[in-house]
């Protein structure tokens, strides 16, 4: 009987540390690597923002036509928030500023980020960049 148990135990051990092996998390401090599309749902359709590229830390873009100029570092903390540390194309211009970036990586979807942007009128506008499937 204790040998039935401890074979249950060692089971249930073994799926648990398969399963978070496979899981991401932000302990690294970054996103995974990749192409990341971002869109903002408004009157009724999805609007293309444009894609941001991450590799390690280091971003560029939005970009929605051809390449971005420079990369820039970004920062994310234990709790998956992003600071940008240089500037993120309309989310960060003519008087747009941002309010928060938080992460996803959740092992069912592909990871993503949700960018609150305020506006100059005191108004917020919700985007989110996913990872493209091929990544």
């Amino acid at each position: 009987m204790a040998s039935l148990i401890s074979r249950i135990f060692l089971c249930i051990w073994l799926l648990a540390a398969a399963t978070g092996a496979a899981r991401a998390d932000f302990s690294d401090g970054k996103m995974p690597d990749g192409t990341y599309h971002c869109e903002v749902y408004l009157l009724g359709m999805f609007l293309n923002l444009g894609d941001i590229t991450i590799k390690g830390n280091v971003y560029s873009g939005p970009v929605t036509f051809g390449t971005a100029q420079q990369g820039y570092n970004y920062q994310m903390d234990a709790n998956g928030v992003i600071s940008w540390l240089g500037p993120l194309g309309g989310y960060t211009a003519g008087g747009n500023s941002l309010s928060l970036t938080q992460a996803t990586l959740d092992g069912e979807t592909a990871p993503s980020f949700d960018i609150i942007m305020k506006q100059p009128d005191g108004a917020f506008t919700a985007s989110t960049c996913t990872r493209g499937s091929s990544q």
